[in-house]
């Protein structure tokens, strides 16, 4: 009793001691945006401000809070979208069966691996010919396509937990494609909706390169472009930098905060079933 005690103390101070590893950058982030210019030193950045200053935040609200709503103009439609289409792909891929839907499903999959920087061209000329470029709406479409694979994915992995027997009763009973999506699927796959929802706003909320590439226009930019535009190009306002950071982090760590219990549950509500 005493080793496995023993044990557990150590299996803790490790996660604890990993834990301390990874929020060490928040903390730096943290302080450094409560202090003033004058206090802010690479060799002091981990010592507490002597005082709370909130004059950082002050300064870097109006600079990027037009961009901070276009961030949500631009995440929660995309992640919204995205995740319904990918509940559908993964219903597709679970219960219809049809020749090549394996062979399919491993293409649509291909697309999580495919780096963003090696389709620039090709999809600013799609954009430019369908009259979407520039344009919240267009970026809106872009993090739709990118989003497909994992959605699909985390989808394809819950409904194939859905016994078969649920979907050939709907069909017995009359039934089609959409009605057994709408009345039985659906309502089933709300763990993973969380899970899609949540891995989504996040992902799209932090990119960064689709944002410079996709919105020529600065005023449509999202929050993460704005926060790179604080830097200016003598120095940099490093308290200021920080407190543009805090602020374009702050609704992902609330989204974790608040909803990284349900983000478990969905995840393991496909493992632990299939």
């Amino acid at each position: 009793m005493r080793a496995l005690a023993l044990s557990r103390v150590a299996i803790y101070l490790v996660l604890i001691a990993f834990a301390l590893y990874f929020l060490m950058p928040i903390y730096v982030l943290v302080v450094t945006g409560l202090k003033p210019f004058s206090d802010v030193s690479f060799i002091d950045m981990w010592h507490p401000p002597r005082s709370l200053y909130l004059g950082s935040f002050a300064t870097a609200w109006p600079l990027v809070s037009a961009n901070f709503w276009n961030s949500f103009r631009i995440t929660v439609p995309a992640a919204l979208i995205s995740s319904l289409i990918g509940s559908m792909n993964g219903y597709i891929f679970a219960k219809w069966r049809f020749r090549y839907s394996n062979l399919l499903f491993m293409l649509v999959l291909f697309g999580i691996f495919l780096p963003y920087q090696g389709i620039l061209i090709p999809l600013v000329q799609i954009l430019q010919k369908v009259g979407l470029y520039g344009s919240i709406p267009g970026l809106i479409f872009v993090h739709c396509v990118f989003g497909m694979p994992i959605t699909a994915l985390i989808f394809r992995s819950y409904f194939a937990t859905v016994p078969d027997e649920m979907v050939d009763a709907a069909k017995i009973d009359g039934a089609g494609f959409f009605g057994i999506y709408r009345w039985i699927m659906l309502p089933l796959s709300m763990p993973a909706f969380a899970v899609a929802l949540i891995w989504q706003f996040t992902t799209i909320w932090n990119d960064f390169l689709l944002g410079v590439v996709v919105l020529s226009n600065p005023a449509l930019a999202p929050i993460t472009v704005a926060v790179n535009n604080l830097a200016g190009s003598f120095f940099v306002q490093w308290n200021v930098q920080m407190a543009g950071a805090v602020i374009a982090a702050a609704p992902t760590i609330a989204v974790y905060l608040l909803l990284g219990r349900l983000f478990m549950r969905g995840l393991l509500a496909g493992a632990l079933k299939g």
